[in-house]
């Protein structure tokens, strides 16, 4: 009985107007994507790559600040880890990923945005 039920619902209406319903929510739901995707995927993807290349980039030397607010100079380097230097006999390490930016001699964001 559930299954007459169904088909009887399936069926268009006596004016003809069921595929264009579904049509129309279809368009409705492709928009509605296309809204999500550009406004919150696509960044999100962006600034992920963005950030992973300056991962990457973090050289010997560099004048960096980690998520914490803590300046300092990369003095070693390991695939997960980084040591700063942040005094003249204060050495620290830190995750690789608590990098917050790479720093200029003028305080500027050095990762090309």
């Amino acid at each position: 009985m559930v299954m007459v039920d169904m088909a009887y619902a399936m069926t268009q209406g006596p004016n003809g107007a069921g595929s264009g319903a579904v049509t129309t929510q279809l368009m409705f739901f492709a928009a509605i994507f296309a809204i999500f995707y550009f406004l919150l995927i696509r960044p999100q993807q962006k600034q992920k790559k963005d950030r992973e290349a300056m991962l990457s980039s973090v050289k010997k030397g560099d004048r960096v600040v980690t998520t914490g607010g803590l300046y300092g100079t990369v003095v070693g380097l390991n695939e997960q880890t980084m040591t700063l230097k942040v005094a003249d006999s204060v050495k620290l390490d830190f995750e690789r990923s608590a990098l917050g930016r790479i720093v200029t001699a003028t305080g500027e964001k050095d990762s090309g945005s």
